[in-house]
């Protein structure tokens, strides 16, 4: 019963007052993922300065990627526009991609059809995230005294 509350709460929060909603997800924290099966054993630890150089190199590289993200949103906004045809040096043309997705509104009917319930779902595979750490322990070399 108390899901049922909850979700009709959210339901009416959401036309009475989105922002309120998106505020409260963004801030809930996720739950921690348990690690793979496949994670280094002691004996096989990289040193410290390796792992810090990898965290360094996936945190600037997801800071890229997202700059690149907006640099080609901002210039999707421009080319959608556009009819096809020859720009200067660059053709603007649309094609049909390969790709296929399921059709979730599809599968949801049929479902609904034949009595199955609600379809089933998986979660996604854990993310990976990496942060910088704000207090480091005073047992932990860190990559500057490392180089030095």
């Amino acid at each position: 019963m108390r899901g049922l509350i909850g979700t009709v709460a959210d339901a009416v929060r959401s036309v009475i007052d989105p922002a309120t909603l998106v505020e409260q997800l963004a801030t809930e924290t996720p739950a921690p993922a348990a690690d793979p099966a496949d994670t280094y054993t002691e004996a096989d630890m990289p040193p410290v300065a390796d792992i810090e150089r990898a965290a360094l190199s996936l945190d600037l590289a997801n800071d890229n990627a997202r700059r690149a993200d907006r640099a080609k949103r901002a210039a999707r906004k421009v080319l959608d526009r556009l009819p096809a045809g020859t720009y200067g040096n660059w053709i603007v043309e649309r094609v049909t991609s390969s790709r296929t997705t399921v059709d979730l509104d599809a599968v949801r009917a049929a479902y609904k059809k034949h009595g199955l319930g609600p379809v089933p779902m998986k979660p996604n595979g854990p993310s990976l995230k990496v942060r910088r750490a704000e207090i480091v322990p005073a047992d932990i070399a860190t990559l500057t005294e490392v180089a030095v």
